[in-house]
């Protein structure tokens, strides 16, 4: 069975709606001392919003994205986007934390449908372009992610934080119409239960070394990304009086991770993945000594936030290309191999971030930030081959033949 056409628009599509699903998780990092506020709590347990909405991400990464190899995946996305749409529906209503808590956790599961259309570009496109496919959707969920902070800010100045989940749930009702209308159909690559299937991502995991090695640098660079992003908004309140209108502005500095995304992807086609994420581990601890000046400069606290966006983002596209080399047959379960354990990174940082914070101010979070860099750097270096010219590997490598699984469906072209 041959795969529909990958076309300019159809990737403009995906990229957009990896956006809009993705940024339904970050509307509430500007607005956390409005909720502070709002429901008279600390900023450790508003906070912790943040990382419920990991721990439902991760969750739906493990119980919803394998689904993407079992059934078609139009009808996927069409069901979960219109959950994600109920979900941010009752975050507007929510009268109280209790109510709160449960809402983001509902839309943390629901709003993988990102990284469905991630997997999906990455089966579309040929080999030789693949790298630029998923930098290209890749930028598309980072630029979702800037323009939720910023939209997010811009709308609760102006109508209250409630107004920013109206607007959220109404786009992704939107989006989940013009998936079923744009998306083409694709035909899932295995006939599996899905017991099994949930089973054969284990087995993904034990046998390939480089899916468990880049989940743990995704790990590790998520938590530095959320170990910034979950306090930088206490820190731009209490040190710079800025209001959450300002704090959202502070969103589309992370504007840079786009163009690395983009840069990364044609590093990864060119077979630079490996040599690359040493650079880019480079760049996120230099961020952290810039950021740890951003107390009391907001120069240092701008060009710390942008290295750092960066950084991450030029990592994260490196991982996933060079994952996506592995079983072309089983693409949406390496989504989900790699970006729980990616995202179990984000919860620890969000976590520890909020609670750092409290206890010891901006300049333990840098400190908790820059740890995490360290330990990506050391971990690189124990796969390090010199001189580096030795990493570089062709675009596309073989892809393995262990069987991961029940076989695909029969004449599936696994491309």
């Amino acid at each position: 069975m041959n795969r529909p056409a990958l076309t300019t628009g159809l990737v403009a599509l995906m990229a957009v709606g990896s956006g809009l699903s993705v940024a339904s998780n970050y509307y509430v990092q500007p607005l956390l001392p409005d909720l502070a506020d709002e429901f008279h709590r600390s900023s450790s347990v508003v906070g912790l919003l943040v990382t419920v909405s990991q721990l439902g991400y991760v969750a739906g990464l493990a119980l919803v994205v394998p689904l993407g190899d079992l059934v078609e995946r139009r009808r996927l996305l069409t069901v979960i986007t219109g959950l994600t749409a109920g979900g941010l529906a009752l975050m507007a209503a929510a009268p109280s934390l209790g109510v709160l808590f449960p809402a983001v956790a509902l839309v943390g599961v629901t709003s993988v449908g990102a990284q469905v259309l991630v997997a999906l570009g990455a089966d579309l496109a040929r080999p030789e372009q693949r790298g630029k496919v998923v930098g290209t959707i890749m930028a598309g969920l980072l630029i979702g992610i800037l323009l939720a902070r910023t939209l997010a800010g811009l709308i609760a100045a102006a109508a209250g934080w409630r107004a920013v989940y109206v607007v959220a749930a109404l786009s992704m009702l939107a989006l989940s119409a013009v998936a079923r209308r744009r998306l083409p159909p694709v035909q899932p690559s295995t006939t599996t239960s899905y017991p099994a299937l949930l089973r054969s991502v284990l087995t993904l995991y034990r046998e390939e070394p480089v899916l468990r090695r880049r989940g743990i640098y995704g790990a590790l660079g998520f938590a530095s990304f959320a170990t910034l992003w979950t306090s930088v908004a206490f820190l731009l309140e209490d040190s710079f009086g800025y209001a959450e209108a300002t704090i959202g502005l502070f969103g589309l500095l992370g504007v840079a991770g786009a163009v690395a995304a983009q840069f990364a992807g044609r590093l990864a086609d060119a077979g630079w993945a490996r040599v690359s994420t040493l650079g880019f581990f480079l760049l996120l601890a230099v961020s952290w000594g810039v950021l740890a000046l951003g107390d009391g400069s907001l120069a240092a606290l701008v060009v710390g936030i942008v290295l750092l966006d960066l950084a991450v983002q030029g990592a994260h596209i490196s991982n996933q290309s060079e994952v996506y080399r592995l079983r072309p047959e089983a693409r949406s379960r390496l989504t989900t191999a790699y970006m729980c354990v990616n995202f179990m990174g984000g919860v620890v940082g969000s976590a520890s971030s909020a609670v750092v914070y409290d206890a010891g101010g901006w300049g333990a979070v840098c400190g908790a930030g820059a740890g995490f860099s360290l330990l990506a750097l050391v971990l690189w270096l124990t796969e390090a081959r010199w001189p580096l010219r030795r990493m570089r590997h062709p675009a596309e490598a073989a892809p393995s033949t262990a069987p991961i699984g029940p076989p695909a469906v029969a004449g599936a072209d696994p491309t």
